[in-house]
């Protein structure tokens, strides 16, 4: 009963919201967990080839930032539909249409337009349904719900490809199926007031900081969205129910995790949540690259398995970089702005260390990228050792004072 009456005095917009983020949880989880066997079955890639794909991917979310700006005369809700529809009609084409490995690239481009515009929209939405001082507690909230969302939807892929029969095809259908429904409830919602924002294309130097936590940001997750699982895949050999039990695991571990993390943002600070990840990030890149000349090979596998599950843990630090801007943003309108340009920030060194990556594979090992994520690591330490944040209210104003967390 007390849970039924906290959702009816739960706001429509926060009930659509929610909903919509489960959709697209569950259609990025079937995503996340198929991609890499579909490609490796399709097309039979090497590790540099693989790599290399990361450019016409990762280029949709350089170029993020330019399309917003073009899209100014849609409000964050309506430019989330237009988004959620490309990334459908993307993937539908990816999984009938990809004559040739080249078609598919351009297929992929569109899928991952529509995936890298609503990545800023998410974290604005969200914030903007969030209480005074419980941002990071919404944030947390919601990112349990799309944790939820990469159980159910990973947990379907084990199912359809263990006892259903599933083709790659069905789960393409699945994921369009899931973006329509998402976009469906998001075109539900009240529209915004549009404003057209002067800044989608400027650098402010009172954000330097944030640019540079978005710069190693880039530059690290990398390390997960593509050499950690093709590890997996090929080093491995695992097949594709191996990923989708991983995404399981970490998606049930994360409902608990995600609302605990925001929590915890909010009462220690962004700096020590940022700095733990880059620590923890050094222990996962070490057994991501050393654990199978270490280890015999069922141990290897089974650490190379925690690090990818600590590793899906950490990509949820992103909303403490959310949180960040926006209480250092000197007026409310640079917010999606910020986080639009950080995103086209973190995709240009997202693309070239992809590319670094499997030249580095292939011509030293992919032990030798885990050991350029060590490295990054280390830098992304030192770097969020300077983030403070400015006394209530001074952040709008010129040059205020800043003082350490807590």
């Amino acid at each position: 009963m007390k849970l039924i009456d906290r959702l009816t005095r739960t706001p429509r917009e926060l009930k659509l919201f929610a909903l919509a983020s489960l959709m697209m949880g569950m259609a990025y989880s079937i995503y996340d967990a198929t991609f890499n066997n579909f490609l490796d079955f399709r097309f039979e890639l090497t590790g540099f080839q693989r790599s290399f794909l990361e450019f016409p991917r990762e280029l949709p979310g350089f170029l993020v930032v330019f399309v917003s700006a073009l899209l100014w005369f849609l409000c964050s809700r309506r430019l989330s539909v237009v988004s959620l529809l490309l990334s459908a009609v993307g993937t539908l084409l990816i999984g009938f249409a990809s004559s040739s490995y080249g078609v598919m690239v351009l297929f992929l481009f569109l899928y991952s337009m529509g995936q890298h515009l609503i990545m800023p929209l998410a974290s604005t939405i969200g914030m903007e349904l969030a209480r005074d001082g419980q941002t990071g507690r919404r944030l947390g909230q919601l990112n349990a719900i799309r944790n939820l969302a990469a159980v159910l939807g990973s947990f379907l892929v084990f199912l359809g490809f263990t006892f259903l029969g599933f083709t790659f095809q069905h789960t393409f259908v699945l994921i369009a199926i899931g973006l329509v429904l998402a976009a469906g409830l998001m075109f539900s919602m009240r529209r915004q007031e549009i404003r057209r924002p002067k800044t989608f294309l400027a650098l402010h130097k009172e954000y330097k900081l944030f640019y540079w936590l978005n710069v190693l940001y880039g530059s690290r997750k990398q390390i997960f969205i593509t050499f950690a699982p093709w590890v997996i895949v090929t080093v491995l050999e695992q097949p594709t129910q191996v990923i989708a039990t991983l995404l399981t695991i970490g998606g049930v571990i994360g409902i608990l995790f995600q609302p605990l993390l925001g929590r915890a943002i909010d009462r220690l600070g962004e700096r020590a949540i940022l700095a733990s990840e880059a620590v923890l990030l050094v222990f996962v890149c070490l057994g991501y690259g050393f654990a199978k000349f270490i280890f015999p090979e069922d141990t290897a596998r089974i650490i190379m398995y925690i690090c990818f599950l600590v590793d899906q843990m950490l990509f949820s630090v992103s909303m403490a970089r959310a949180m960040y801007i926006k209480k250092i943003a000197k007026q409310d309108a640079d917010v999606q702005a910020a986080l639009t340009a950080g995103v086209t920030i973190d995709h240009f060194f997202s693309i070239s260390v992809a590319l670094l990556g499997g030249l580095i594979w292939s011509a030293f090992g992919f032990q030798y990228v885990f050991l350029l994520g060590i490295l990054i690591a280390g830098v992304n330490f030192f770097v969020a050792l300077q983030v403070r944040i400015p006394p209530p209210g001074a952040a709008g104003e010129a040059g205020p004072r800043l003082r350490p967390q807590d």
